[in-house]
Parts: structure tokens; C-alpha cells; sequence
């Protein structure tokens, strides 16, 4: 697997786990040696286990990443900073949808992911911005998830502006 697209998975794990063992140990359900030889890309991981890494991420996310890889190969010099440049294009790619005002914003919090396979661990305590378009189609729509600090929570709901407003005046400088 190319070395960008391992280091924005790197870092969607940092930002959902508590640690990586804990990735390992409890959604992959491998262990972290082989863990840590798949990140040097010397051993590869079953179909099954590279496909619930993947989703981690929407098909979005996943066709971005795809994008930035191809864009490292283009130009090396971008190999250093693929992760900011991930935020980054996701942050903008979500300001002109929310522009368009077609898209939807929801704050997915601890309590609503209760039952979600992700509370049987220690994880960290974050909320994840769900920014979405729809076309009417089922399962075509284009999602950007942005996993935030907790605290992010409490500030939206102090705030006097609606969700989709915070959003759009806030998430470049709080997410990149």
C-alpha cells in the first residue's frame, strides 16, 4: 500500500483509538506486530481486514485519499505533509458544499454511537461532523466525516449560530 495512504490511515486511527494496540486488538483483530510490519509494507493483510480499515472512511474520503496518493506520486515534495493536505482538501471540499446550500451537517455524539461496535473499547472521547450531500439515490451519497475533540461539542452548543453556520465559519481552522 502506498506510504500516503498509510499515514492518512495512521491518522484517522490516532484521532478514533485510544492506541493502535487497541485498534489492533479490538476492530482488526490482528496483532501489532503484524500490525507494525504491515505499516512497513512488508507483510499484506487479508482482503477482509484491509476492507474494515477502509471503513473507517466514506467512499468519499476513500476516492480523496486515492486522489492525494496519485498527486505524492506526481510530486514527491508532497509526500511530507499528505496528512495536513488530507485535512486540508477535505476542510474546503466541505466549505463548498455547505456554499451550495444542498448539503447536511449532523454532530454525531458519544451517546448516539451507544450501541455502535466502537463503545465495546476504551476510545477517545471526540465527536465526529458528518457533512453530507444527497443526491435521492440510496447509498450514493458523498460523506466528509471530521472526527473532533469532545470539547468541539459543548462550543457548537454554546454557540448562537445553527450547526450548519458553526460549521462554515469554524471548521477549516478547527479541524486542519
Amino acid at each position: 500500500m502506498h506510504q500516503a495512504i498509510v499515514n492518512i490511515m495512521l491518522d484517522r486511527i490516532q484521532d478514533q483509538f485510544v492506541s493502535e494496540k487497541i485498534f489492533c486488538d479490538h476492530f482488526l483483530v490482528i496483532s501489532l506486530e503484524e500490525w507494525e510490519e504491515w505499516k512497513k509494507g512488508k507483510v499484506s493483510l487479508s482482503s477482509e481486514k484491509m476492507q474494515k480499515m477502509k471503513s473507517l472512511f466514506s467512499d468519499y474520503e476513500w476516492m480523496l485519499i486515492q486522489k492525494i496518493a496519485r498527486q505524492t506520486i506526481l510530486f514527491p515534495e508532497k509526500r511530507n505533509y499528505v496528512v495536513a493536505e488530507y485535512k486540508r482538501l477535505k476542510s474546503i471540499i466541505a466549505k463548498e458544499w455547505i456554499n451550495t446550500g444542498r448539503a447536511k451537517v449532523e454532530l454525531i455524539t458519544e451517546q448516539r454511537v451507544a450501541d455502535d461496535i466502537l463503545s465495546a473499547y476504551p476510545k477517545k472521547h471526540i465527536v465526529n461532523l458528518r457533512i453530507f450531500m444527497s443526491y435521492g439515490e440510496w447509498g450514493y451519497d458523498d460523506i466528509l466525516e471530521f472526527c473532533m475533540p469532545g470539547v468541539i461539542q459543548q462550543q457548537i452548543q454554546d454557540s448562537q449560530v445553527d450547526l450548519l453556520e458553526w460549521v462554515d465559519e469554524n471548521l477549516i481552522e478547527t479541524y486542519t
